[in-house]
């Protein structure tokens, strides 16, 4: 290209960068000016063909998650998040395989690391990796990740609020009105047998539990605890009693908030399919828009008993990794009404929106679980934004005072009302508070320290001979 026609067409695009025409009314010029106009949000620091991984270290966030940072040959940096309560090790022990790789190669890294996903938490490693490679493409290409996705179908992105239990049930409902007047639309309330365990003639065989480490809890990693035993081999049932009990709260929430806001239940216990049947039916005349994960996700045919059994909507899926590694099973055999991915451990963001691609195919919603850092919540409203088929994204940090301040370059407060406005900004659309990152790390956690230890593949990957 001569210096002439290089000096020209700089000229042509300076004009009409000052004129603020747009690329509508760049019709008649010629196809290289269109082209330059087109690509002009492109960084042109380095080219995005260029661009290699370079190193990527873990920040341990107490009461968020693991935040990952990737590192690039040209400065970029690319974030996203291991899954709330899983070991940044799922994510450090993926850095050799991708060390060298141009980020924006999304779905070929992924292919390269997703056999060393797994449901729960184990899926954080894999899901948070390729958060932070979207994350990194879009600020390569001076785009939103939602734009990469096809584009979105929404400007705002509805939230639900998270409201911990509380043993009164008028306290409770009161605690349910104060997300109402922050402003959500969508309420969940966690109701369960650890409300009533102390309340005689409720529950069969719950003595026998609470007289075992850990008790009646859900949330201990006590082997062989009540907390890890899978749902239907704790025998545990519910009385009569019992559910009139736990109807008490529902009941006392829906005559403070009214009907017009969508109310969810989770956290019900551990306990098998009739149970799960007999205070779904008793919910009926409650109208909540979902009883969640009243088993665990793995039982298909038990989940497609429960959501037959009743008219009180069914959900599960924050536990499940990838398409083919649970969710097609859920969705062919319609046995939730709702699919219910987390994108830190469903693989992240484009298996996410496949999820849920698949899931509308059959007629069949998508709700989003989130419960770590800012950085995943705005990457997961991207997908919500370029999904068809969402209806509500979880906030689990809504009492957190400083959680949103992990993060800048992003509308405050991020959620105004129940609702998140789609950023804008190239990539997820954030970048992180030091500052703040550093005040808030996990005990003994140091802040993107080196991880030249997981430098280098030790194991042969390939799944064939």
């Amino acid at each position: 290209m001569d210096n002439k026609f290089k000096n020209s067409r700089r000229n042509f695009i300076k004009k009409i960068g000052i004129g603020g025409l747009s690329l509508a009314g760049m019709s008649l010029a010629p196809l290289s000016d269109q082209i330059a106009y087109a690509s002009q949000g492109v960084r042109r620091n380095s080219s995005p063909s260029d661009l290699k991984i370079t190193d990527m270290r873990i920040a341990d966030v107490q009461g968020a998650s693991p935040i990952i940072r990737i590192y690039t040959n040209q400065g970029l940096l690319g974030h996203g998040d291991v899954r709330d309560g899983g070991d940044p090790r799922y994510a450090l022990m993926l850095k050799s395989r991708i060390l060298g790789e141009n980020p924006t190669n999304v779905e070929k890294i992924f292919r390269i690391i997703r056999q060393f996903g797994y449901h729960g938490r184990q899926g954080g490693g894999v899901s948070g990796v390729e958060m932070a490679l979207w994350d990194l493409a879009g600020k390569a290409y001076g785009v939103p990740v939602y734009q990469m996705l096809g584009g979105k179908y929404r400007d705002e992105v509805r939230v639900y609020a998270d409201t911990p239990s509380v043993q009164d049930p008028k306290e409770f409902a009161q605690r349910m009105q104060g997300r109402v007047d922050q402003g959500y639309t969508v309420l969940k309330m966690d109701v369960g047998v650890q409300l009533i365990q102390d309340i005689p003639g409720t529950l069969v065989n719950a003595e026998f539990w609470k007289n075992q480490p850990g008790g009646l809890s859900g949330w201990n990693s006590i082997p062989g605890s009540y907390s890890n035993t899978e749902h239907p081999f704790t025998r545990v049932q519910i009385t009569e009693k019992g559910i009139d009990e736990l109807m008490r709260y529902i009941d006392a929430t829906r005559s403070q908030i009214g009907y017009e806001i969508p109310l969810g239940v989770d956290h019900w216990g551990h306990f098998g399919v009739n149970e799960a049947i007999k205070l779904n039916r008793a919910a009926e005349p409650y109208v909540l828009a979902y009883s969640e994960d009243s088993i665990p996700w793995m039982n298909f045919d038990q989940w497609r008993e429960i959501t037959d059994s009743s008219t009180t909507p069914t959900v599960t899926g924050e536990d499940t990794f990838g398409l083919e590694g649970g969710f097609k099973e859920l969705i062919d055999k319609r046995a939730v009404d709702i699919v219910h991915p987390d994108p830190n451990s469903s693989g992240g963001i484009l298996e996410t929106k496949r999820i849920g691609d698949y899931a509308e195919q059959q007629g069949i919603s998508m709700m989003l679980h989130h419960a770590a850092s800012p950085v995943s919540f705005l990457g997961s409203v991207h997908i919500a934004a370029a999904t068809q088929n969402f209806l509500w994204l979880e906030h689990h940090s809504v009492d957190r005072e400083w959680w949103e301040d992990l993060v800048t370059d992003t509308k405050k407060p991020i959620v105004e009302n129940g609702y998140i406005t789609v950023p804008e900004e190239p990539g997820i659309g954030v970048e992180l508070n030091e500052e703040v990152v550093k005040e808030h790390l996990r005990e003994g956690a140091e802040f993107f320290a080196p991880t030249p230890e997981w430098d280098e593949v030790r194991s042969w990957d390939r799944l064939w001979s």
